[in-house]
């Protein structure tokens, strides 16, 4: 999957949360965490630490949150 996508697909997610009431970060981990496959958090994962530009500061958020990558 491509970077593009990665973010794109994390940062609608994070939209979504954004306007819910509450603790936001935990849902987006948790999403995150219980519908992408392991690559697909790596991926992610992957650029939160590369700090790649584009993330919304509450995928960014959540990444200690979401589900290591055990492969």
């Amino acid at each position: 999957m491509s970077e593009d996508k990665i973010i794109r697909m994390a940062n609608q997610i994070a939209a979504f949360f954004a306007v819910q009431p509450g603790d936001r970060v935990t849902p987006v981990a948790a999403h995150i965490s219980e519908n992408w496959s392991a690559p697909m958090r790596a991926a992610l994962l992957s650029h939160v630490a590369a700090q790649t530009p584009g993330l919304d500061p509450l995928v960014i958020d959540a990444a200690p949150k979401i589900r290591p990558v055990n492969m």
